[in-house]
């Protein structure tokens, strides 16, 4: 991940503050934190980067968990079929070693996510605004706002307006 080159800071003071507006409150307020040091806004950003993993970790699991129950739903209408069918003892068969067991031991996946949040998700994330809060004011994406004002700085763009 990195922030840039070294002395970002001072890049952004030197040719983003100094030639744009927003940066003295006559337009979008500046993103770019220039008053924090280049590892701090690295640091913040990393671990902003670990709970955007920890988000998709999350959203893997609620994918897993809505798989699970969409295929047990398929699984009670096929035993419901196979009674249809005149295949009841089949049916039983199914049911008996299938239908709604644990897809961990004790726990269906409702409860593995539940687990997942209380646990970890919902730690992380407030953990992640204590720090933001702390050293940055509470402001998001700072190494990506420094990232874009730089970029958008070297091309010749309004930093923070509408449009290309």
């Amino acid at each position: 991940m990195g922030v840039g080159p070294p002395g970002h800071s001072a890049w952004v003071t030197r040719h983003v503050q100094a030639d744009h507006p927003g940066q003295n409150g006559d337009g979008p307020p500046d993103r770019t934190r220039p008053e924090l040091d280049d590892a701090t806004v690295e640091a913040v950003g990393r671990l902003s980067e670990a709970l955007e993993w920890v988000e998709r970790a999350r959203g893997a699991l609620y994918e897993f968990h809505q798989l699970c129950g969409h295929a047990d739903l398929t699984l009670g209408a096929a035993i419901s079929q196979l009674e249809d069918a005149g295949h009841p003892r089949t049916a039983a068969l199914v049911r008996g070693r299938l239908h709604g067991r644990n897809v961990l031991d004790g726990r269906w996946t409702f409860q593995i996510v539940e687990e997942y949040d209380d646990l970890y998700y919902r730690p992380f994330v407030d953990v992640d605004e204590e720090v933001r809060r702390r050293l940055t004011g509470g402001e998001r994406h700072v190494h990506e706002a420094r990232m874009k004002a730089r970029e958008r700085a070297r091309a010749g763009r309004d930093l923070w307006g509408p449009g290309a």
